[in-house]
């Protein structure tokens, strides 16, 4: 079993991109209901498992997701196998919303099977997605990764798998310059994902 995350930064965030990601994270084998008890659970803010859970509808967790009345909401999706990853979406400030899936605790199969669900659905809305972060192992965890990928002031002590930020950010963060990269629009992506050319 690993540690891990994936975290993801999105301009305009509404009601309207919480269902389309929940929908495209569900398409791409990421779903909202348990596979044994077909119950959505959303988790008390801030916590982590096992914190205080609620079960809730579709339609409630679209509504909450999309941050009108609240800046954070945690909840749970899962894998094809039964095994939870942990999820939530959080105002940053600027305008900018992070979705936040940890990939603590999963087999190296289920943690592959959640970053390329994540990756897709992120994918399909990479005109509102100004970067993100893949790191499996987890040893940049402690990175205020905000800092890093919405501005490029932050300066971070270990590499994750992968990052992608924006060339305005890529250009102003020290540590990114003379780095290999690949341009993948609309972001610059770092890191040992890059394809070697």
């Amino acid at each position: 079993m690993k540690d891990g995350f994936f975290h993801s930064y999105h301009l305009g965030w509404s009601r309207l991109d919480a269902e389309s990601l929940l929908g495209d994270l569900a398409a791409a084998g990421l779903r909202l209901d348990h596979p044994a008890t077909g119950r959505i659970t959303l988790v008390s803010p801030g916590s982590e498992p096992p914190a205080t859970q609620a079960r809730v509808t579709w339609e409630q967790l679209v509504t909450v997701a999309g941050l009108q009345r609240l800046d954070e909401i945690s909840f749970l999706l899962w894998v094809r196998s039964g095994a939870e990853v942990y999820a939530r979406i959080r105002r940053t400030g600027g305008g900018v919303v992070a979705l936040e899936f940890g990939l603590h605790g999963l087999s190296q199969d289920d943690q592959e099977l959640a970053v390329r669900a994540i990756r897709e659905a992120i994918g399909r809305a990479s005109v509102l997605c100004i970067g993100f972060v893949v790191d499996r192992e987890g040893a940049s965890e402690a990175t205020d990764w905000d800092g890093v990928i919405v501005n490029g002031t932050t300066l971070f002590d270990s590499w994750p798998d992968t990052l992608a930020v924006r060339h305005e950010v890529a250009a102003v963060q020290p540590q990114l310059s003379g780095v290999a990269s690949f341009e993948q629009s609309p972001w610059k992506l770092f890191g040992s994902e890059v394809p070697s050319r």
